[in-house]
């Protein structure tokens, strides 16, 4: 009996140096072809290795694939006395691109496995919904061809038959291009195979920023999806699930090389319009103000690659900018970009206004050719401002004697009708002369019983409304500071509407040069040298009106500044 114990145990010390160092390693993968997005098992065997073995090295794999996960399992069992031991690592892998992708040997428990290969496939929607696959997925772009700075549209679609859960498809991240999404996606329904499913959609814009060979890599989804045969999945039991969209790839061609110093805009439509414009029959007035709007739109274009908006440089006007508008509008595929500038046009003289036509070119990329959107010529005339001399008089004739002026009417008279008696000319002049002395005096009269309250009044009411605007020339509100001073002018001269009528109707340049100044900072929002202590110098004494005989050149605004265009 001891003899049997002793060999049992000689024979259990020979076993041990057999397991410590006798290992087989081996790998297989459970499938040798997938398709893109699907995951495979790699399995490493090490026999004769019971105890605890290092995991291996999966650095020689990051370059195809992605690394899900890992798990062991060992088993040590004696069978007839013989003792046999196993380690298995599982390694659950997805492939990173479609092809026939190879794995390397690995050093596993000091020996090396042998090389495998694996047949990865694109993804096939309509095979995938033939095989009734609960989970897939699908790209496009469109267009498939196109040019730096085009907008195209990539769209990824989600096929899920059960629930799942999990974060959407994140962006693809492309070099070359800038990608942003449209909207925030649609869900839908859709039968594929014969089979429906629930679709999660979602469109990018794609806007190439260098020429050649874009590539837009593969898509990816990773959840969990509800087990329909799962008879635990009423509480919440479900089965992991990945899915991916195909890579894509697109050809981006450079502006044509004949395009020139213009931007380069490649849309799919753009408009150029300005508003603002009066008809013909309400013709504007020396200083008073047109307000236009210039706008250009564009489809498949954002608003930062659209041009600045400015007037071209008109003779007899200034023109004042506003601040520019941009935005962008969607429709859940394109872009619409849009720019808007507004203008405050002042007339400097009467007579016609012109304003040259304006065109900016770009690229239809539906049509392939060039186009010119364009705003006509336009021809506006100007009247003179309300109460502003049309003409300079005419120079008077040299004054002649008495009787010499009688002779020669007489002799032009004798020319052209029978010659009048001299003493009913005479008779005449005569009444003319009482009827004038008898109206001076009855306006006399009337003006010493009405007038004596009169004055104090319409004083008073002037001295207020200057008042007013010395106060409001002070502070920083532009548009006070032209209310006070038009009601001021009012009081003195009814008939003046706005800043140009009292400009021309004035006699003093300084007075001119403020007005200029509060016009230039009222409608262009733009700081000019000189505050508003200095308006309210320029008016402190009150107004200095032009006398009658002034001339039109006299009472011109002067340009605030040149306006250019870009």
């Amino acid at each position: 009996m001891f003899r049997r114990l002793l060999a049992s145990g000689l024979l259990l010390l020979l076993l041990i140096p057999a397991l410590g160092h006798a290992a087989d390693v081996t790998a297989s993968l459970d499938r040798n072809s997938v398709q893109l997005g699907e995951t495979v098992t790699l399995n490493l065997r090490v026999n004769g290795r019971a105890g605890n073995v290092d995991a291996p090295d999966l650095a020689a794999l990051n370059k195809d694939f992605e690394i899900l996960g890992s798990s062991q399992n060992s088993s040590l069992s004696i069978v007839n006395g013989a003792a046999t031991s196993s380690m298995t690592f599982g390694i659950a892998l997805r492939p990173r691109h479609a092809g026939t992708l190879r794995i390397p040997a690995l050093t596993v428990a000091g020996s090396q496995t042998a090389p495998l290969q694996l047949q990865v496939d694109p993804p096939d929607p309509a095979t995938a919904a033939a095989e009734r696959k609960d989970v897939f997925m699908e790209a496009q772009v469109e267009p498939a061809h196109g040019y730096v700075g085009q907008q195209l549209s990539y769209v990824v679609r989600l096929y899920y038959a059960n629930r799942i859960s999990g974060d959407a498809p994140a962006p693809p991240q492309v070099d070359g291009a800038q990608v942003s999404p449209l909207g925030n996606g649609l869900n839908y329904d859709a039968e594929r195979g014969g089979r429906n499913y629930h679709v999660l959609e979602q469109r990018y814009a794609l806007i190439p920023q260098r020429a050649g060979h874009l590539e837009i890599p593969a898509v990816d989804f990773q959840g969990a999806a509800i087990d329909p045969n799962d008879p635990n999945s009423f509480f919440g039991a479900s089965l992991p699930v990945s899915a991916s969209a195909p890579a894509l790839t697109v050809e981006v061609q450079a502006p044509p090389a004949d395009w020139g110093q213009s931007a380069w805009l490649p849309a799919r439509q753009l408009t150029l319009t300005l508003d603002g414009l009066p008809a013909a029959q309400d013709s504007p007035r020396v200083g008073q103000p047109l307000n236009l709007t210039m706008r250009v739109e564009a489809t498949g274009l954002s608003y930062d690659v659209l041009p600045a908006l400015s007037l071209p440089p008109l003779d007899g006007a200034t023109v004042y900018p506003d601040k520019p508008a941009t935005g962008n509008r969607q429709d859940g595929q394109w872009i619409d970009g849009w720019r808007q500038q507004a203008f405050a046009l002042v007339p400097e003289r009467a007579g016609t206004l012109t304003i040259p036509a304006t065109t900016l070119k770009w690229w239809n990329v539906l049509t392939d050719r060039m186009e010119v959107a364009q705003i006509p010529a336009r021809s506006i005339t100007v009247l003179p401002a309300l109460g502003a001399a049309a003409t300079p008089p005419a120079a008077a004739a040299p004054t002649a004697p008495a009787g010499a002026g009688v002779a020669a009417a007489a002799t032009q008279a004798g020319t052209t009708a029978p010659v009048v008696p001299w003493r009913w000319i005479a008779l005449a002049s005569l009444g003319l002369w009482l009827l004038s002395m008898l109206a001076w005096w009855l306006w006399r009269r009337r003006a010493a019983t009405a007038a004596a309250p009169a004055p104090p009044v319409a004083r008073t009411s002037a001295r207020q409304c200057q008042l007013v605007f010395l106060a409001a020339a002070r502070g920083s509100d532009t548009a006070a500071q032209v209310r006070s001073l038009l009601a001021w002018a009012r009081a003195e001269r009814p008939a003046i509407q706005h800043l140009g009528e009292l400009a021309a109707a004035l006699g003093d340049e300084a007075q001119r040069k403020a007005i200029a100044a509060l016009q230039q900072r009222h409608y262009a929002n733009a700081p000019v040298a000189g505050d508003g202590v200095a308006l309210a110098e320029a008016f402190r004494a009150g107004f200095v009106w032009r006398s009658a005989g002034a001339t039109d050149a006299e009472a011109g605004l002067p340009p605030l500044y040149p306006f250019k265009l870009h």
